[in-house]
């Protein structure tokens, strides 16, 4: 149980608070050549070609609902069906801790930078009777440093799935694997290694200041995901070079931290391993605000528990 005394700063209080809501203290749970063709009957495309295809593509999405599951550092499996628009940006998710069954489940919106977070993994004797919290400001899906969940999401859930779906573009190995049917969906399936160093070297390399862009996003992307050295990642493309499915697995550093502004310490961490669907792309998605008279203050929540 993280301890709520002391003279912290008020925004730090709130994230300390928000982890001990949650059970547990945390999110509660406790070879093909380069010359194969991206599918038959089309022309012959690079591995490179098809995902740099793909990645323009995603550039262009909007809207999308997804779904995600795997295991996640610190946290254990999880899965999760959400849905987010780029303007304005919104957000929401329905999250599960496969291993906590029925207790380990949480609904979290992004609205107007306010988080808002209810469900069954909360401690909600510590909601004054409400079924939400709401915390802020709140930021998702924008860079590492940004992002502010307050300890609910995972960071390797705070990044835009679009965007994370371009860090193959950096690969120095990527390759065709075969053909598969994702959602009824035909795709060609592809995979790669990248490194910190390889997303850099694209990055100083770029022909243009679009694809300069794409590696510094690519790379705050890697620095998100928190992996040690290599990630290796699969992706599933379709006859319309659009991203349908990718899967992005390695070990990663886990982050220590205290409430006094020290410096974060990177320790070894636990294998991520993590596969993202796309369902719908540049669909409409509505992310409404739940009651406010149904809603705790999370920063009011954590300040009566410091009073008490």
């Amino acid at each position: 149980m993280i301890s709520l005394r002391g003279s912290v700063p008020r925004r730090v209080t709130s994230v300390a608070f928000a982890a001990v809501l949650l059970a547990g203290g945390t999110v509660a749970c406790g070879g093909g050549s380069a010359s194969d063709s991206a599918s038959e009957g089309s022309p012959t495309v690079t591995p490179a070609t098809a995902v740099a295809k793909a990645a323009a593509n995603s550039e262009r999405i909007t809207s999308l609902h997804y779904r995600v599951t795997g295991t996640v550092p610190e946290k254990g499996r999880l899965e999760a069906e959400a849905s987010m628009r780029t303007e304005p940006a919104v957000m929401k998710m329905k999250m599960n801790a496969t291993d906590q069954g029925r207790e380990g489940q949480l609904e979290i919106r992004f609205v107007d930078e306010v988080m808002y977070v209810s469900g069954t993994a909360i401690s909600s004797g510590k909601l004054d009777g409400k079924s939400w919290f709401s915390a802020h400001p709140a930021v998702w899906g924008h860079g590492a440093m940004d992002n502010q969940s307050y300890q609910v999401l995972p960071a390797q859930f705070e990044g835009n799935p679009t965007t994370q779906s371009m860090i193959l573009t950096a690969s120095k190995d990527v390759r065709r694997i075969g053909t598969e049917t994702i959602g009824g969906t035909r795709t060609t399936h592809y995979r790669g290694t990248v490194t910190s160093r390889n997303i850099r070297a694209a990055r100083d390399a770029a022909a243009n200041k679009a694809a300069r862009e794409r590696q510094i996003n690519n790379l705050d992307q890697f620095m998100m995901l928190r992996i040690d050295d290599m990630l290796t990642m699969d992706l599933w493309i379709g006859d319309d070079n659009h991203t349908k499915q990718f899967r992005m697995r390695g070990d990663t550093r886990a982050t220590r931290g205290d409430t006094e502004g020290k410096p974060l310490d990177f320790t070894d961490g636990a294998p991520l391993d993590l596969t993202i669907t796309f369902l719908d792309i540049n669909q409409p998605v509505t992310v409404e605000a739940p009651p406010s008279e149904d809603t705790a203050d999370l920063a009011v929540l954590a300040d009566k528990a410091q009073a008490s």
